[in-house]
Order: structure tokens, then C-alpha cells, then sequence
């Protein structure tokens, strides 16, 4: 099956979805026409670019026939400028048609969970991680986000040993998604007498929020709840009641602290919620790896142990290792201009997607 064809079987669906939803046994089974409501609504945005696209081509090859049949010499050129302009909206729909036709990712529109956690370098590695949470919290800034601090584990000189927050805002997953790995730093530590250039690293895990959604059950007996005080900075009781909670999904041995509310119940609720989250995480990645390694995105699901990118002080260089992207303004990126770097890697990963998709059929509108 082509590409044409592809869109075509598409739109048939569509239009015989328009069909099912207008009939009396359908409208009166409120399950089964929202069903059909939301595949409708999975189908529309291709379906409305394959009409234009299908428009475009009679139309390219109604200009071509007038280019070769007129004896009008100004007809036919005004043929010609017909046909170079249709041939570009052509190229372009058909680019807009496939990205179409890209399997959308549910979790793509929902609040992002992201964990920093200070790496190979001691308190050098935890300043870094305080400079990555500046880094989001800037960004988030730039899109009217708002950052929800859930847990956070600093150090004396002011670094950050681990900090788990949520991102909240249309589409936060979709572009932090791409964060997710071993971000490295080269640069003089504060810490440095002599001058010297260290490496350190801070690993950033990106998950959306779980919600209704997500379908990972919890049994109450596979879990174990701990409460405690919450502290603060260096340690210092910030909290006269025990409302921090500790949960350990005994199964998994997965481990979530949550003390940034005053409520134990809301500290509860949070910290299920990112347990729901990385119980979500492991399923994908024991799925993704059901799939093979062929089938994942190299820029979107890549090991997380893997270096996404380096930040080089002396060089004031930037470098995102999946793409090969390097700009001189480190600071620019530190202050949260994310923008092109998450550009570029959606572009990457849309295109090793497409590829795939049409890996083993015709991809050329004629």
C-alpha cells in the first residue's frame, strides 16, 4: 500500500465514522459513540490534509494539461508558474501528511515529572544539578509553566543531591521528554585550588504525570509507607510534624520521597503519583525492549546512562551528542533558551520515526 492509498483507506474510515455516529443505535450507546468520537478525532487532521493534498494534485495536473495543450504562449506560462507553485504546496503537504500519520504519543499533553540526581563528581556534581534545575525552572518560566517542587535533597555548599519536581503546563512532557539522560559538565570547580579543568555529570529522568490514564494498579499491600519530618536545607527541621512520606513498592524496590507539602496527605498523594509514574516508566521500557532496539527512537529512548550533552565552560560551548547540535552560549542556555536544541530533536526524532514508517513502502506522491 502507497501513500495515497494509505490516506485514502484513511479517509474512507472517517467518512464512515461520520456515518456510524449519526445512526439512532449508535447515539443512544454513549460508550460506544464516544469511541467512535475519539478515533474520528485521531483521524482528522490527516484526513483534512490528505482533501488538500488530493486537491492540489488535480489541480497540479490540470495546469500540467493546459501547459501542453494550449497554443496560447502567455497561457502556457502562466501554466508554468501554476505548476512550479502547486509542485511546492505538493512537497510541502506531503511532508505535513506524513508527520500526520505518525503514531501519536498519549502521554505527550501531560505534566512532566523530572528527577535531577548529582552524578560522578561530589559537590561539584550537585552544583551542576543546581544549575540544570535553574536551567528548567527558567524554561518553564519562558513557557508559563509552573514548577511544583516534590522532593529535594541539598547540599551544604548549596548543590543539589537529587530534586524531584513537576513541570506543569500544555505539552511539558512533549519537549522535556527529550531531556532525559546524562547531561556533563566541563569547567573549573569552585572547589578547584589550582585551576584545573573537572568532569562531572547529573542524570535527568523525565516521566509524565500519572493520572487516570496511566492504568498501573498499585495493591496497598505491595506497598510501605513511611512518614518522617521534613527538613531543609542542610538538614534543619523545617516541619514540627511528621507530614514527609516515603513510600517503597516492596516488589520493584522503587523508593519515593515526597516533603514539600505541610499535609501528609498531600505528601502521600504526590509521592503515589510519581511511584504510579515510574511504574508506568518500567512497563514502557520493558515494552520498547519487547519491540527491539531497531524500533526505538535513538534520540527519545535512548539509555539513560548514555551522555546527551556536555556543557563547556572554557570553550562556552553547548553540544547535544544524539544530533550533533553545538552553539557558543552556554550561559544563553543555562538561562533556560532550550528552545533550539528540543526543536532540533523532535525534528530528529519525527524524521528516524517517518523513516521507519515507510521503511517498507513507497513514500512519493507522484
Amino acid at each position: 500500500m502507497d501513500l495515497m492509498q494509505k490516506l485514502e483507506s484513511l479517509a474512507n474510515r472517517y467518512e464512515e465514522l461520520n456515518t456510524l455516529m449519526a445512526q439512532p443505535e449508535v447515539l443512544s450507546n454513549i460508550p460506544l459513540l464516544q469511541r467512535y468520537g475519539r478515533e474520528q478525532a485521531e483521524l482528522e487532521e490527516v484526513v483534512q490534509k490528505y482533501y488538500q493534498l488530493r486537491t492540489t494534485l488535480k489541480e497540479l495536473e490540470e495546469a500540467e494539461e493546459l501547459e501542453r495543450e494550449s497554443d496560447d504562449p502567455a497561457l502556457r506560462e502562466l501554466a508554468r508558474e501554476e505548476i512550479t507553485r502547486l509542485k511546492e504546496r505538493r512537497e510541502l503537504l506531503t511532508e505535513e501528511v506524513k508527520l500526520a500519520l505518525l503514531p501519536k504519543d498519549a502521554m505527550d499533553e501531560k505534566n512532566a515529572i523530572v528527577t535531577i540526581q548529582g552524578g560522578a563528581g561530589g559537590e561539584e556534581a550537585a552544583l551542576f544539578a543546581a544549575d540544570l534545575f535553574r536551567m528548567y525552572s527558567r524554561y518553564a518560566e519562558q513557557r508559563r509553566w509552573k514548577i511544583e517542587i516534590l522532593d529535594l535533597n541539598e547540599t551544604d555548599q548549596g548543590g543539589i543531591k537529587d530534586i524531584t519536581f513537576l513541570v506543569r503546563g500544555k505539552g511539558a512532557y512533549r519537549r522535556l521528554k527529550y531531556e532525559g539522560g546524562t547531561h556533563r559538565v566541563q569547567r573549573v570547580p569552585v572547589t578547584e585550588a589550582n585551576g584545573r579543568i573537572h568532569t562531572s555529570t547529573a542524570k535527568v529522568i523525565v516521566l509524565p504525570e500519572a493520572d487516570e490514564e496511566i492504568n498501573i494498579e498499585i495493591k496497598e499491600s505491595d506497598i510501605r509507607i513511611d512518614v518522617f519530618r521534613s527538613t531543609g536545607h542542610g538538614g534543619q527541621s523545617v516541619n514540627t510534624t511528621d507530614s514527609a512520606v516515603r513510600i517503597t513498592h516492596l516488589p520493584t524496590g522503587l523508593v519515593v520521597t515526597c516533603q514539600d507539602e505541610k499535609s501528609q496527605l498531600k505528601n502521600k498523594e504526590r509521592a503515589l503519583s510519581v511511584l504510579k509514574a515510574r511504574l508506568w516508566d518500567l512497563e514502557e521500557a520493558r515494552r520498547q525492549e519487547e519491540l527491539g532496539k531497531a524500533r526505538r527512537s535513538q534520540v527519545q529512548m535512548g539509555d539513560r546512562s548514555e551522555k546527551i550533552r556536555t556543557y563547556n565552560f572554557p570553550q562556552d560551548r553547548v553540544t547535544d551528542h544524539r544530533i550533533g547540535l553545538t552553539r557558543y552560549n552556554l550561559q544563553g542556555v543555562l538561562d533556560g533558551e532550550l528552545d533550539e536544541f528540543i526543536d532540533n530533536l523532535i525534528a530528529a526524532d519525527q524524521a528516524d520515526r517517518l523513516q521507519r514508517l515507510f521503511a517498507e513502502e513507497p513514500a512519493a506522491v507522484q
